[in-house]
């Protein structure tokens, strides 16, 4: 599990900042502490970090600041100008002058990497939902693993048909404009990717949820390449029913 994140609120640490951050621990003291966002601190990755550090199209933070401040640079669809924003788990990243489109998807030693994706893949994101609520007039709020709110509007609230939704199910969003493409349920059967612990990274058929408490604590029990592992349901996000609906890292 990644772990807590202490600090100030404008500075952090090099020695402080996420161990999966790609940048070198000693010979600086500071580094680019991201803004409140769509990730917290402990999931994501400031863009400066990503331009330089990820992507090595700067040398240094100053050119890349200047490189996102000149609109280069687009996440989820929309351009970013603020060199603290932060990119996490999904996130499609794009270098317009080079037509390039990447995302990021969880690797198993980097912990999240960025993959080259194609135009066609670059036009959604899949989202978990990790939170559902009822709101004014009996309509449901998502609430998504990126900070995104999207509300379904019910015709009757005591049978919400349109909204066939559970947490930890993940939805095919189209970006930017936000519409509801396709759902894969969390249940046995559909194919999953965990993205935390010590298994992040792996890709496998969910076999089993063997729930005893809460029900984020649930034990899942995954299969793939004649590979069974176990974690908990917390770290698991689905990624399709027959076939990833997303590219992932190649092996």
């Amino acid at each position: 599990m990644v772990r807590k994140i202490h600090g100030s609120l404008r500075h952090i640490r090099r020695a402080a900042t996420p161990p999966f951050w790609p940048i070198k621990r000693k010979g600086y003291v500071w580094a680019v502490k991201p803004r409140p966002g769509p990730h917290s601190l402990a999931s994501s990755i400031p863009l400066a970090v990503v331009v330089r550090d990820l992507l090595g199209k700067a040398s240094s933070l100053s050119e890349a600041r200047k490189i996102i401040a000149e609109r280069k640079i687009a996440v989820d669809g929309r351009i970013v100008t603020d060199y603290k924003f932060p990119v996490g788990l999904m996130d499609v990243v794009e270098l317009i002058p080079e037509e390039t489109v990447l995302r990021v998807v969880p690797h198993p030693v980097k912990v999240m990497t960025l993959v080259e994706i194609d135009k066609g893949e670059a036009g959604f994101k899949p989202v978990r939902i990790k939170r559902k609520t009822t709101v004014k007039g009996g309509h449901i709020q998502l609430t998504f693993h990126d900070g995104r709110n999207y509300l379904v509007r019910v015709k009757d609230p005591r049978k919400p048909v349109e909204a066939p939704y559970r947490v930890y199910d993940t939805i095919k969003l189209a970006i930017p404009r936000e519409e509801i493409l396709d759902h894969v349920p969390f249940e046995p059967g559909v194919l999953a990717v965990v993205v935390d612990g010590a298994n992040v990274g792996f890709v496998g058929r969910i076999k089993a949820v063997n729930r005893i408490f809460k029900r984020r604590n649930a034990l899942v029990e995954l299969e793939g390449d004649g590979k069974i592992v176990r974690t908990i349901l917390e770290y698991v996000f689905p990624i399709g029913r027959e076939e990833p609906m997303i590219k992932l890292w190649e092996g």
